[in-house]
């Protein structure tokens, strides 16, 4: 059990037979009234996202969730495969447990949040970022535009990503795993 003053980012609630974590939740204390706190909650098992209001002090009961290091090892028709790094066991996911499966690359770490009481995994974590190769994408030309334009760019994943003019193909890319957008070029 928790109370609403052991909140953070990413903490595992259980409620209504679901496992949810924490995306954000703001401490508010009216001038007139009682305190509450406002979260937005993810469902870690279906993915979908809700708003909830706590009244301050209110306890929950925690899940007692682990991160565990896995290698992606390939895609196939029945799933994403992945190998445990400690015990290299390999346990095959469903595309939607992946927040976002197209910049999943062969060899990759990842961390897989596992239900301790259940051992079942309820969700993938990328790091925050991946450096990637262009595949392909349109030459841009000097003098084009008056501010910073974006171009479509074909990765080795096959994930598509908005990138700066300058950025040509085979070259090698940062990209945010949270948004799925051009961070850098990789030197």
């Amino acid at each position: 059990m928790a109370s609403t003053a052991d909140f953070k980012n990413g903490l595992c609630l259980e409620m209504n037979n679901d496992i949810y974590s924490i995306v954000e939740f703001q401490h508010v204390k009216p001038g007139k009234g009682a305190a509450f706190v406002r979260t937005k909650l993810k469902s870690l098992r279906s993915g979908k996202t809700l708003d909830k209001t706590f009244n301050a002090g209110e306890k929950v009961t925690t899940a007692r969730v682990e991160k565990r290091p896995f290698q992606f090892l390939y895609a196939d028709d029945m799933g994403y495969n992945f190998m445990n790094i400690e015990t290299f066991e390999q346990i095959s996911l469903e595309e939607r447990l992946i927040e976002r499966p197209k910049l999943l690359k062969d060899g990759q770490i990842v961390d897989i949040l596992i239900h301790d009481e259940t051992e079942t995994p309820l969700s993938v974590e990328l790091p925050p970022f991946v450096e990637l190769m262009i595949t392909y994408t349109e030459p841009g030309v000097k003098g084009d535009t008056a501010t910073n334009a974006l171009k479509p760019a074909i990765l080795e994943t096959g994930a598509t990503v908005m990138v700066p003019l300058f950025v040509e193909q085979d070259i090698m890319i940062r990209v945010d795993t949270r948004d799925g957008s051009y961070s850098e070029r990789v030197k």
